[in-house]
């Protein structure tokens, strides 16, 4: 997921002007003490950001190796540390009931706290910043090129945007005051504490659950599932919008018992208008031995999805599909058609359907 030249120039460019003035150089521009953390004896650290809670000596890094122990206080070393930036539609992400039809300025670090056997951009996620070309992006001027290009949010996304914590916290306010929307792509697997604090600044979380069993996330994704189900909980409690995605792999997590416990689940804790994507899986990474998702198998994970009485349930990765489409939960005609990550028509008025009336859940932009 590398910077495309002319945004590589645009960057290059922005940033040669925010370093007017400062006698910063190399690496110490993307140092910046880490905001969840305790010092321990001996100089050691022990991170408080994700569920992991790694215990770091001197001049080591926690598993997600954007994280040093220097002296016995900790560092981020990737604030401000772009290492990919795109302009997106937000259907991308995927968000569909949060400003369809806009686009997201589109950023990320290297580094992530898990290692997903399917992950897409295994290049960054499981590189060491050192490892990877990056940027120099501070907030302020994010926002600066979402609004200058025509973004109505910037989307911290491709790798893990826990792992960058203080840069999005730092650029959702600096998006904030321009006016400009944050979203996070997440895979959800964070702390109570920073969590809290990140939902009173950012706008809406798109929450990758990898499958709905723990044997799944110890395999395949090196992580747990309990705290990422705590943390979506969470954020419901708060009024945080979210959509969640479900990558559907043949064999692994593709179950009907999986389907039926993970929309069970949604209806109970997080309540019947969350949407949530069951999308095509292709061979990628550690997983190239599996085959592309059946579309059956999407289908019948929508199909039971719906029968538990979800109200947006969406087939992903799938172009043209019907399932790509918004239905108004109460009359079912489309209120948002779609086309891949393109809107082809739009029969909402102020958030509701213009047949009935009926409010559909979302944030929306008229």
């Amino acid at each position: 997921m590398p910077t495309d030249r002319r945004m590589f120039m645009k960057l290059a460019a922005m940033a040669a002007c925010s370093r007017c003035g400062f006698a910063v150089s190399g690496d110490e521009r993307f140092i910046r003490e880490a905001s969840f953390y305790e010092k321990l004896p001996y100089q050691k650290t022990k991170c408080k950001l994700c569920p992991r809670e790694c215990v770091i000596d001197d001049h080591e890094r926690g598993y997600c190796g954007v994280r040093e122990n220097r002296g016995g206080t900790y560092y981020t070393l990737v604030h401000s540390r772009v290492c990919a930036a795109h302009i997106d539609p937000v259907e991308k992400k995927p968000f569909f009931h949060f400003y369809p039809g806009t686009l997201a300025f589109s950023v990320a670090t290297a580094g992530c706290n898990v290692n997903c056997k399917m992950c897409q951009n295994w290049d960054i996620s499981q590189a060491r910043p050192e490892q990877v070309h990056a940027d120099y992006l501070p907030p302020a001027t994010l926002a600066q090129l979402a609004r200058d290009n025509g973004c109505d949010s910037i989307a911290y996304t491709y790798s893990e945007p826990v792992i960058f914590y203080e840069y999005v916290a730092d650029s959702a306010r600096a998006a904030r005051a321009a006016g400009v929307k944050s979203a996070v792509v997440t895979g959800g697997y964070v702390q109570q504490e920073p969590l809290k604090k990140l939902c009173g600044l950012v706008d809406a979380v798109k929450v990758d659950l990898k499958g709905f069993t723990q044997k799944f996330y110890k395999e395949v994704v090196n992580g747990e599932l309990k705290p990422v189900l705590e943390a979506l909980s969470t954020m419901r409690k708060l009024g945080m919008w979210n959509e969640i995605v479900y990558l559907v792999i043949p064999t692994l997590n593709d179950s009907d018992a999986e389907f039926k416990g993970l929309a069970r689940w949604m209806k109970t804790e997080l309540g019947a208008d969350v949407p949530v994507h069951f999308t095509r899986f292709h061979p990628e990474y550690l997983l190239k031995n599996l085959p592309p998702t059946p579309l059956e198998t999407l289908e019948r994970a929508k199909a039971i999805g719906d029968a538990e009485g979800l109200h947006y349930v969406y087939i992903g990765n799938v172009p043209g599909h019907p399932a790509e489409n918004t239905y108004c939960p109460k009359c079912r005609r489309i209120v948002v058609k779609r086309s891949g990550f393109t809107i082809e028509g739009m029969f909402l008025k102020k958030g509701k359907c213009q047949y009935c009336q009926q409010e559909i859940a979302g944030i929306w932009k008229a």
